[in-house]
């Protein structure tokens, strides 16, 4: 028996047994193989495993106005070597530091907050709201005049097949 095998047995563990062909590999029993994952220690191999789980709808990430000027203060100060340590140490990339410039040149001191991202919504005009109620109000009325037109030719249909006097207007309203 090798050195390894005697101390594992003198403290009463023993490691799964080997197989026959190789020595060197344990046998893939489950068992622990080293006497540290026997006692309860974690070794490399029985360390958690992250969760590989990918979240599913990724979170945008939003800077603050100090945090850009800041970050803009120290790349200006920062040679091109030390510029892309901080970058690395940030985990931010060299665009973010083109746009943060750019706003600071623009002189967008509230541009460096960070903006609603999508479609701005277009402001209301208050003729535009008028003209859309009008519209609305025009083409109720004219659903109310084509019923009292219908119901008035029912009418005097009624009257004709009756016999009853019609009395006739015009569509002005006077009498003919």
């Amino acid at each position: 028996m090798g050195k390894v095998q005697m101390r594992v047995e003198e403290k009463g563990l023993v490691g799964p047994p080997r197989s026959g062909g190789e020595r060197s590999e344990p046998e893939r029993s489950g068992g622990p193989t080293s006497p540290r994952a026997a006692v309860g220690i974690p070794t490399r191999d029985t360390q958690p495993v992250p969760d590989p789980e990918v979240i599913t709808k990724a979170i945008r990430r939003r800077f603050t106005a100090e945090y850009k000027r800041r970050i803009l203060q120290e790349a200006d100060r920062c040679g091109p070597g030390g510029t892309a340590g901080l970058l690395r140490r940030e985990g931010l990339y060299s665009s973010h530091l083109n746009t943060w410039r750019h706003q600071r040149e623009q002189g967008e001191i509230a541009g460096l907050e960070p903006r609603k991202r999508g479609k701005k919504p277009t402001p209301r005009n208050p003729l535009a709201e008028e003209n859309e109620r009008l519209r609305r109000e025009t083409e109720r009325l004219q659903k109310r005049l084509r019923q009292a037109e219908t119901i008035i030719d029912v009418q005097k249909k009624l009257c004709e097949m009756l016999g009853l006097p019609v009395a006739t207007t015009d569509r002005n309203g006077s009498d003919a």
